[in-house]
């Protein structure tokens, strides 16, 4: 099932945050305003404890999440490394395939690697676009396979033929790996929740402030900002190629140019 969130920019989650943050922080101000009396030192103190514990618990909450995201976003750098290796190795084992072979082989790894990257960096995740270059991937990888396959049969007893064998292998279980790692991002039910309470959060300010009859108006905006630029962090973290904390495919990047110079 599509997540709401995932799919919508940032700008609008930004200005639709502050919004609710905004009525929250008022209406919670006129119900504090409706029900103002001349509390008592306890009750106050008391009222005062439990918007110190909702504006703690709201901060364990962001870092909870922000942990969450944080440890997903370098997982994926670590993926695109991996990848790279794994095609680069499996790309220097070709030269153990009969002289036949390692023209072709050769513009495979070229062909996968510029599918890799365009995948990435041209494509948005789940669109018909990436869905079609992760085909052509699979097709690749299957070419690359059979003819490793083939070549293992016609020596069986070759160990070089093994081990390219095993790179080509490892270059398919890592790009399953890395699709993974881009898929899994902060499930949209922790986000939900955080927004409903950093809303909630904002609801019991404004009440706090309706029972004094004082607009605490600079501390209340610093909170609404910092609350909003924490969750578009988080957001931003967890999409690897959309906003401004992207992925580095300098790896991968590389290893096209060192293929392409092995072409010529």
């Amino acid at each position: 099932m599509a997540e709401i969130l995932y799919q919508q920019s940032e700008f609008f989650i930004a200005v639709a945050l502050v919004g609710l943050l905004a009525v929250a922080g008022e209406l919670g101000y006129r119900i504090g305003r409706a029900r103002r009396t001349t509390p008592a030192d306890r009750e106050s103190a008391q009222f005062v404890s439990i918007e110190v514990a909702f504006l703690a618990l709201l901060s364990l909450l962001l870092g909870f999440t922000f942990a969450m995201a944080l440890s997903r976003f370098e997982l994926r750098k670590q993926m695109v490394v991996q990848e790279s290796n794994a095609i680069g190795t499996a790309a220097l084992r070709a030269h153990f395939l009969p002289m036949s072979d390692r023209t072709e082989v050769r513009d495979l790894f070229d062909r996968y690697v510029e599918i890799r990257l365009s995948a990435v960096l041209g494509t948005e995740a789940s669109s018909p676009a990436r869905r079609e270059l992760d085909a052509e991937a699979t097709r690749l990888q299957t070419q690359l396979w059979n003819m490793a396959a083939a070549a293992a049969d016609a020596d069986p007893r070759s160990v070089p033929l093994g081990l390219f064998a095993h790179a080509v292998n490892q270059l398919i279980d890592i790009k399953a790996q890395r699709d993974v790692a881009v898929a899994n991002h902060v499930p949209e039910s922790v986000l939900l929740l955080l927004f409903a309470f950093a809303i909630l959060a904002a609801g019991v300010l404004g009440y706090g402030n309706g029972l004094t009859g004082v607009r605490i108006r600079v501390p209340t905006a610093i909170y609404s900002i910092v609350v909003v630029l924490v969750i578009l962090l988080i957001i931003d973290l967890d999409r690897p190629q959309r906003g401004l904390a992207r992925v580095s495919q300098e790896s991968m990047i590389q290893l096209q140019s060192i293929l392409d110079s092995g072409t010529r």
